[in-house]
């Protein structure tokens, strides 16, 4: 983990609500639209030909590590 990019508190957030909005994901032009963008640059979400993010797996395993396990 030591060697994996740092997430600001607001990107955190921001996979966090991601992963809460399952496969409805979050649109554009969101006020976290920024994070979003560097999120999916890292390869944690992706954009959907529907313009909505989504979560990648690699996102699930860093949300896990970073936020903890869900259910």
């Amino acid at each position: 983990m030591w060697e994996e990019p740092y997430l600001e508190t607001c990107c955190r957030s921001t996979l966090h609500r991601l992963l809460l909005c399952g496969d409805a994901g979050r649109p554009t032009g969101l006020r976290d639209q920024p994070c979003l963008e560097r999120l999916e640059r890292m390869g944690f979400v992706r954009l959907r030909e529907d313009g909505r993010f989504v979560i990648t797996d690699a996102g699930m395993t860093r949300h896990r590590l970073e936020i903890g396990p869900t259910g």
